[in-house]
């Protein structure tokens, strides 16, 4: 497997050519089982390969578990500067239920152990669980922002069909907490993450001034990255075209590709400035700071107003959801909340 990362790393450089490398994330799936050794070797090789920023930030995801904790000082010796724990809840019953494999004391010794090691901590909470209360959520959320985290992802649980959980939920084996509530709960995030210092900087993501998430934020930004990896996806800029690319999603397979060919691409597609436009509208909007009109014509070659619904804006205006000035369009804080529903609405 890291023979053939380096392999498929390698093949994008050459293509790429040179560039400015920023950020390196290790996501999906569990990168924390990977020997420190291959990802030694990966950031080596990466920045080998293209000219590294010297405050370029390495993530690695990790899940709160005892053996991979343990590898953190490893990690931290093979370039790693940002750590991602998969926490998702501090309290027993839910990790149960969510069928995660660690407890919440793990998760407490694995953020403890990351503060250690790397100069900078994220962590994952998921909300809207079954029979979660404001108030419980409220002490949930102290007690993990008081672990001193410098960034927190927050996920709502949602039933995906063909799950165990939809199953189960199915049968009325649990209910999730209904709209108003879930909104409330949401709320509670903001206002409890800002008493620690820690500002809604995206719809999903909190962070203390300096601690957002560069990597994402490229994504948010509209900016090029280059997916390597068994189901990894990536948007480049090649020959002035702006590209869409998967890999194989199943390790085998996506192997045999890359010993064959060098990579293991399945889907290599040149988006249209209408499918390019859409997409840095789609993204753009999550972020607070929402999108600069010229930053998205410079990334898209579409002026902004022409990638949108006018009828649609006009009604988000007026009932609070965006914000129109000359130098950005944001949504509001309301606005973020119903994203889900305003976007596909709002991009032509």
């Amino acid at each position: 497997m890291a023979a053939a990362l380096r392999r498929e790393l390698a093949f994008e450089a050459a293509r790429i050519g040179p560039r400015r490398l920023t950020s390196i994330f290790f996501g999906g799936g569990t990168p924390s089982l990977m020997a420190p050794e291959s990802v030694a070797a990966l950031i080596a090789d990466a920045r080998a390969l293209f000219a590294a920023a010297p405050d370029i930030e390495i993530t690695l995801e990790a899940n709160p578990t005892s053996v991979e904790a343990g590898r953190f000082a490893a990690y931290a010796q093979a370039g790693v500067n940002r750590v991602s724990v998969g926490v998702q809840s501090f309290e027993p019953a839910a990790l149960a239920l969510l069928g995660r494999e660690h407890s919440a004391a793990q998760a407490i010794a694995a953020i403890e152990t990351a503060r250690a090691h790397f100069p900078r901590l994220s962590f994952d909470l998921i909300f809207a669980r079954p029979g979660q209360s404001l108030a419980a959520w409220r002490r949930e959320l102290r007690f993990a922002l008081s672990l001193a985290a410098d960034h927190l992802s927050l996920y709502q649980l949602t039933i995906e069909e063909g799950t165990k959980f939809h199953t189960l939920y199915q049968r009325g084996a649990f209910t999730l907490p209904d709209a108003a509530l879930a909104a409330d709960l949401y709320d509670e995030t903001a206002e409890v993450a800002a008493s620690f210092g820690l500002r809604a900087y995206e719809v999903s993501n909190y962070a203390v001034p300096g601690g957002e998430s560069r990597h994402n934020l490229s994504y948010w930004r509209y900016q090029d990255y280059a997916g390597i990896g068994p189901g990894a996806h990536g948007r480049l800029t090649l020959a002035g075209r702006r590209v869409a690319m998967s890999r194989h999603r199943a390790p085998e397979a996506w192997a045999d590709l890359v010993e064959a060919g060098g990579n293991g691409a399945t889907h290599e597609d040149a988006l249209t400035p209408l499918e390019q436009a859409r997409e840095a509208l789609l993204m753009g909007l999550r972020l607070a700071d929402g999108i600069a009109p010229s930053h998205f014509r410079a990334r898209t070659g579409t002026r902004l107003m022409d990638a949108i619904d006018h009828s649609t804006l006009a009604s988000a205006i007026a009932e609070g959801y965006l914000i129109l000035s000359e130098t950005r369009l944001c949504a509001t804080a309301e606005g973020r909340k119903r994203l889900d529903a305003l976007l596909p609405a709002l991009a032509l």
